[in-house]
């Protein structure tokens, strides 16, 4: 292989690579070796590695033909920002828009909203107060999930825990106790899939 520089010889790595994957043939790394002309298998490696660390190409580790090109990211979506969820006793739900956040979820925005957490129940699963939580709105959730949930007319967001039947809300501070809503009182509105904090 003629001198070229480092740059130029990654753009055609790229190029090759690029071309095998949208064909549905992923090369090895001894192929990307063999069509560029390398001495050295070690050489392909570090240009390989180089493209997943620029973001042109993904690897999946332990796997021959382990690269592929990154999917692309969602487009991001506004979502309102509804108000605020108590983090600690039971608060009234109380509906207070300030605005919208730009999000990118898999699965796709639809319904998705925010709200701000007030009170410091699940500080230990680096839930603090001031932080926004990215919602999901579901009726239902698994246990072990963060929820915002409904309890009459009173709204915390906890740790769901189902057991022997029974559902529970609890809380990542060991400073307060979990609750045990009647289930005719209780409704999910929705899992928690993102935190935001500003710093």
């Amino acid at each position: 292989m003629g001198k070229t520089s480092p740059g130029e010889t990654r753009k055609k790595v790229y190029e090759f690579v690029r071309k095998r994957l949208l064909a549905g043939r992923p090369p090895t790394v001894r192929e990307v070796q063999e069509a560029l002309g390398f001495r050295a298998v070690q050489t392909a490696r570090q240009h390989l590695e180089a493209l997943v660390a620029e973001g042109r190409l993904a690897a999946e580790r332990g796997v021959a033909r382990g690269y592929r090109l990154p999917r692309p990211e969602p487009p991001a979506a506004l979502i309102p920002l509804l108000g605020r969820v108590p983090a600690g006793p039971l608060g009234l739900a109380v509906e207070d828009p300030e605005g919208y956040l730009p999000v990118q979820a898999e699965g796709g925005p639809e319904g998705l909203f925010a709200l701000r957490v007030q009170g410091e129940s699940m500080r230990d699963a680096g839930i603090l107060p001031g932080d926004v939580v990215i919602v999901r709105p579901q009726p239902s959730a698994r246990s072990g999930e963060i929820v915002v949930a409904l309890v009459g007319n009173e709204a915390t967001v906890k740790r769901l825990r189902l057991r022997q039947g029974r559902v529970e809300l609890h809380p990542e501070n060991p400073a307060f106790t979990p609750l045990v809503p009647d289930p005719a009182e209780l409704q999910i509105l929705g899992v928690v899939i993102e935190l935001r904090r500003k710093l």
